[in-house]
């Protein structure tokens, strides 16, 4: 069309505007396809369904757009009652820009109501856009259930609306023995099953319901069409507040409840909705903390330590200087703020990873290790058993004159690191440069609903990784609640944390914060089968009756 005819929008046509219609999932981050990564890592707006908003948001890059999808017009409706903005003209606002828009919703395009309206408006502007499809909730939730819809002897699969189902389609569902995927909210869906019954499907037909399905706040209850009222009660579940949550609801053989217990494969993960305590910093906790997502954790990373620069920077300056003029055989790195704190001096300097050219390099761990590579510097010596001072020193060579042309180790760390390493490798022949490279001070405090969090037992377990770490959240935000698990890396932490006046429950085999989540795992584990056994429900350790605080030992 040419720019001199018929006007078909409120919209001009665009010659580099465009729209991706993303599918987000229903609501595992996990979920998210490349293809949606991929987009929204270069949209310049994201027009988002508040619901999977936080999915989406951490995968755009720095600066995008987020417009509101609800404004109040004062003008023009009540005081105190929003009006929902049309997201097709934040989409068709943007894209009129010459901007690239992901229009992301949940589940899957395809199956989301307003979705194909917004698509013809772009279709009639001229506007260029795409779809990604995403994991639909109906396919997506039972799956996380442990509900598979089909076998191999097949068999019909319905989906069905609640809110929109007319009767000849609950006639329809009602008279056949098909799988049927029910869409409905937790209040709803009683009146859901009394339907599928009148309509003619017999009352103990099992049934299960699903709520926050593919989240750690996942819960699914199994029942029958006709007794689905009555467990949601009696499990205090409803009557609730939260009745108008969305539930995935599948009715058939394949929700039987034994069946289920064996492919509930998602709400059985050792640590499932546990909030765990991580008294660490994004950056450290990094790998900690997804490893303890894949035992279905929520950690939650509280800093107990800050890192500031040494209070006199010239020994540091001096020891870069001599690694660069050839002083060193050996630079010996025993953490990540270490690797940071030479790195920011190299830059200081104009330097790079060239200098390290013909200096062995020590990394006490594969963190530390993996620190280093960022950096450009593959670590000569890792230890091969133990990650720590101890384990290091176990593989390190003793100096040898004949070998080393030099005796000197550049050992770059923290003002209160101990002394393990520099008195080992002065016993193997060393001479030893011991340089504070950062100094560690207490962080500051969390906000006032994090420390109420942890003193109040809203968390299921804490990691200890260290004394410090012990000595510094209780001082910045007060000793744990006595339902809390007490995790611990090792005897010395663990003594610290018990003149604390805490209860230690799981102590690490091995001196490695990945040993320690497992350790925990392997407690949650134990503690699932004990409830099992016992014919009792399992709880996570908060959802126990808050009891007295722990007292502070006398030692």
């Amino acid at each position: 069309m040419s720019p001199t005819g018929p006007v078909v929008s409120d919209f001009p046509v665009l010659s580099s505007g465009h729209v991706t219609f993303l599918g987000a999932g229903p609501g595992d981050p996990g979920l998210l396809t490349l293809r949606a990564v991929e987009a929204l890592a270069s949209a310049d707006v994201l027009v988002a369904e508040p619901e999977v908003l936080d999915v989406v948001r951490c995968h755009a890059r720095a600066g995008v757009s987020t417009p509101e999808m609800t404004v109040v017009d004062v003008a023009s409706t009540p005081a105190g009652v929003p009006v929902l903005r049309d997201a097709a003209n934040l989409v068709m606002e943007a894209a009129k820009g010459g901007r690239r828009v992901v229009r992301a919703v949940t589940g899957d395009p395809g199956l989301d109501g307003n979705t194909g309206a917004e698509m013809l408006a772009c279709a009639a502007a001229g506007v260029p856009f795409e779809v990604v499809p995403g994991i639909a909730n109906a396919v997506g939730v039972p799956a996380y259930a442990g509900v598979p819809l089909r076998d191999a002897q097949g068999a019909d699969v319905r989906f069905v609306d609640a809110r929109t189902a007319s009767d000849r389609c609950w006639s329809e569902v009602g008279a056949s023995d098909a799988t049927a995927v029910v869409s409905a909210s937790l209040d709803s869906v009683a009146a859901a099953a009394g339907e599928l019954v009148s309509a003619g499907r017999k009352p103990d037909t099992p049934l299960t319901v699903t709520i926050a399905g593919t989240t750690t706040r996942q819960r699914t209850w199994t029942a029958t069409l006709g007794t689905i009222a009555q467990v949601l009660k009696q499990a205090k579940v409803l009557p609730s507040p939260d009745g108008h949550l969305p539930v995935i609801a599948v009715v058939g053989e394949r929700s039987s409840a034994a069946q289920r217990d064996q492919l509930a494969w998602f709400e059985s993960k050792p640590l499932f909705g546990w909030k765990v305590l991580v008294p660490r910093t994004k950056e450290q906790a990094a790998s900690l903390s997804d490893q303890l997502r894949s035992y279905g954790a929520v950690p939650h990373e509280v800093p107990t330590i800050a890192v500031e620069p040494p209070r006199t920077p010239q020994q540091m300056e001096r020891a870069v200087k001599g690694l660069v003029t050839g002083r060193y055989e050996w630079i010996a790195f025993t953490s990540v703020n270490a690797v940071k704190a030479v790195r920011e001096k190299f830059e200081e300097y104009g330097l790079d990873a060239r200098a390290f050219a013909g200096i062995k390099v020590a990394a006490v761990g594969e963190q530390t290790a993996a620190a280093l590579i960022d950096f450009g510097v593959k670590p000569d010596l890792v230890p091969s058993g133990e990650q720590s001072a101890a384990g290091l020193l176990e593989d390190w060579p003793p100096y040898d004159p004949v070998f080393d042309p030099i005796d000197r180790v550049f050992l770059p760390r923290a003002d209160i690191a101990t002394e393990t390493l520099v008195a080992g490798l002065i016993e193997l022949g060393w001479e030893v440069d011991d340089v504070t490279a950062y100094r560690t001070v207490r962080a500051s405090p969390p906000p006032a609903e994090t420390r109420e969090a942890i003193k109040g037992g809203g968390f299921d377990a804490v990691l200890f990784t260290s004394s410090s770490t012990v000595r510094n959240l209780v001082g910045i935000a007060g000793k744990p609640h006595n339902v809390t698990v007490i995790a611990c890396i090792g005897p010395a932490t663990a003594k610290t944390a018990e003149e604390h006046g805490l209860r230690v429950d799981v102590l690490s085999p091995e001196p490695s914060v990945h040993k320690l989540a497992q350790a925990l795992a392997d407690f949650g584990a134990q503690r699932r089968d004990a409830a099992k056994e016992a014919g009792d429900p399992v709880t996570r350790p908060s959802e126990r009756r808050p009891g007295a605080r722990r007292r502070r030992s006398t030692t």
